[in-house]
């Protein structure tokens, strides 16, 4: 695999509008992607697969080109784009009418296991809060979590020191379950 510094240079061209620069990264970037892809939708959804939501994150990351500063920025932007993504696909199968004439299947005879749309929502808006309260916690929950970057990989990206990164990821994780436990004691 190309080092960072190769990324970085063909996301910048691909962003630029360089012709073949877009064909020659993808290749590149597609396995990584794929990780992340198949982290975000691990226990998630049987419609939609790795493959699915690597490509429209990509469809969605290609048509906002931007200049990107480095490999974690580009990868921070498509953990954002694939939650965006999933929650839009949770939002969309939540208000979806039940039945339309087919005979319903147990999720249990299919062997899959599906998240609560709600619990996916519900995460998405913790996440939310976070990022209009904590900033630079949000965006190393989005760099470790969602696109998969270790400590170190964060605290380079993020120009900041390391236990600073670890001090922002307990911080970060601790308002997360906070917010998510305050959502759970709600009266339905």
């Amino acid at each position: 695999m190309a080092d960072n510094l190769d990324i970085t240079q063909l996301l910048n061209a691909a962003a630029d509008g360089m012709p073949g620069a877009a064909d020659r990264l993808l290749p590149v970037v597609y396995e990584e992607l794929r990780c992340l892809a198949r982290r975000q939708v691990s226990g998630s959804t049987p419609t939609l697969g790795p493959t699915a939501l690597v490509h429209e994150a990509w469809l969605r990351l290609s048509a906002n080109a931007t200049t990107w500063n480095h490999r974690g920025h580009f990868f921070g932007a498509a953990a954002q784009a694939m939650r965006r993504i999933l929650v839009e696909h949770a939002r969309a199968r939540s208000a979806q009418k039940r039945g339309g004439g087919v005979a319903p299947v147990p999720l249990d005879e299919l062997g899959v296991v599906t998240p609560d749309a709600d619990e996916l929502l519900d995460l998405d808006a913790a996440l939310a809060e976070l990022e209009r309260n904590h900033p630079r916690q949000a965006q190393i929950v989005l760099l470790r979590y969602f696109a998969g970057l270790q400590v170190e990989e964060i605290a380079t990206a993020l120009e900041v020191s390391v236990g600073t990164v670890e001090r922002d990821w307990r911080l970060a994780r601790a308002r997360l379950q906070r917010t998510l436990w305050d959502r759970d004691q709600r009266p339905t």
